[in-house]
C-alpha cells in the first residue's frame, strides 16, 4: 500500500484567518497522505490566531512585507520558485497541494504534473479561476473542505480538551472512509496510519482494546456506520451502506428561510464574505436530499436567491468574470 506524500503551500490571503479553516485543510491532506513539507505565504499579525497549528504541523512561514503594489505578485513568485524547487530536489515528494484559486498558477500545475506529480488545489469559490481548477489533477472549494456537520465539530471541539470517547472517534473514522473515492474499502492498518497522521496521540488501548481490530468491531457493533470482515487474515473496513440513516426534515415553504440562512451563517462563521451559489446550493441538497426549488415554491435557485435578497438575507454580486456570488450580510 503506497501513501501519497505532499507539499503543502498555502496562500494566506486565500486561506483567511481562521484556524479551524486551516486545519480542515490539513485534514483533508493528511486523509490522502503525509505531509511532508508545509509553507505558508503572506503571514501578518493578522494571523497570529494560527501560530499553534503552524507551530504544531512545522510549517515553514514567509512573512509578508507592505512595500508598494507588488507585494502579491512577489509572494506568488515566491510560492512557484518553492514548489519548483522541491519538486526537481526532493524525490520523496510525489503530490502537491496548493490552497490558491490564482490562474497565474496554472503554468506552475502543468509542469508539475509533466514530471508526474499529483496536485490538489483549495480555494474559495470566490475567486477561484476555472482555469486553474481544470488543470489540477483534483480540486477542492475551500467552502467544502470547511463544511463540516455539527456533530464533527463538536468532536473537534472536545479533541482540544480531551481525548475522544468512542462516539468522537466513530465520527472520524466516518469521515476519513466517505473521503475514499477509488475503493469502496479500506485495509485496517491503512485506516490505522490515516488516523495516526490525523490524530498522533490515538492509541487503542486507551478504548479498552487491545488491537485496532478488535476497536474497530467493538464500534461496528455500537454504532452500526461502519462494516468490518475478515479476508484472507487482513482486515477490511468501510462504510456500512445498510445503517440506517438519520431522518431529516423536509424543506416547506415556511421553513426554508431559516434553513438557507442557518447555512449562510456556517459560511460566515467560517470567515467567508462570498460564495459561488453552488456551493450553497450542494450544502442545502446535502442536508435536505429532497430538497428542489418546486416544492419551496419556485422554479429556479436563482429565484430563491433573488428572494432572500428582497428579504435582505443576502446580496447578490457579479465577478470580473460576470458570475454570480452571494455576499454574506
Amino acid at each position: 500500500m503506497s501513501t501519497s506524500r505532499f507539499a503543502l503551500f498555502v496562500d494566506l490571503e486565500n486561506c483567511g484567518a481562521k484556524a479551524a479553516t486551516l486545519n480542515n485543510i490539513l485534514e483533508k491532506v493528511k486523509i490522502r497522505g503525509d505531509i511532508l513539507l508545509g509553507k505558508v505565504y503572506g503571514y501578518t499579525d493578522r494571523f497570529s490566531d494560527l501560530k499553534e497549528v503552524l507551530l504544531s504541523n512545522t510549517f515553514t512561514v514567509v512573512p509578508s512585507i507592505r512595500y508598494g503594489f507588488s507585494q502579491k505578485n512577489n509572494a506568488d513568485i515566491m510560492l512557484v520558485i518553492d514548489a519548483l524547487e522541491v519538486a526537481y530536489t526532493n524525490p520523496l515528494i510525489d503530490s502537491f497541494c496548493i490552497v490558491s484559486g490564482d490562474s497565474d498558477y496554472t503554468p506552475l500545475v502543468g509542469r508539475l504534473k509533466s514530471m508526474g506529480k499529483f496536485v490538489l488545489g483549495i480555494s474559495r469559490s470566490e475567486v477561484a479561476s476555472s482555469i486553474f481548477i481544470n488543470a489540477c489533477n483534483e480540486f477542492q472549494f475551500l467552502e467544502s473542505v470547511s463544511s463540516v456537520t455539527r456533530d464533527k465539530r463538536r468532536s473537534q471541539k472536545q479533541s482540544k480538551d480531551e481525548p475522544l470517547d468512542d462516539a468522537g472517534l466513530n465520527k472520524l473514522l466516518e469521515g476519513i472512509l466517505s473521503e475514499q473515492t477509488d475503493e469502496d474499502e479500506m485495509y485496517a492498518s491503512e485506516l490505522k496510519g490515516v488516523l495516526l497522521r490525523l490524530r498522533p496521540d490515538f492509541n487503542e488501548k486507551s478504548f479498552g482494546c487491545a488491537s485496532f481490530g478488535k476497536l474497530l468491531f467493538k464500534l461496528a457493533g455500537k454504532f452500526g456506520t461502519i462494516k468490518v470482515k475478515n479476508d484472507n487474515y487482513n482486515v477490511m473496513v468501510s462504510l456500512n451502506a445498510e445503517a440506517p440513516e438519520e431522518k431529516k426534515k423536509q424543506l416547506t415553504q415556511d421553513s426554508w428561510r431559516a434553513a438557507f440562512t442557518e447555512q449562510l451563517q456556517h459560511y460566515k462563521d467560517d470567515g467567508f464574505q462570498r460564495i459561488n451559489p453552488s456551493i450553497l446550493k450542494a450544502d442545502i441538497q446535502a442536508a435536505y436530499p429532497d430538497y428542489s426549488e418546486r416544492s419551496i415554491g419556485f422554479k429556479r435557485f436563482s429565484d430563491v436567491l433573488k428572494q432572500m435578497e428582497k428579504e435582505h438575507l443576502l446580496s447578490l454580486e457579479m465577478d470580473e468574470q460576470k458570475n454570480m456570488l452571494i455576499k454574506m450580510l
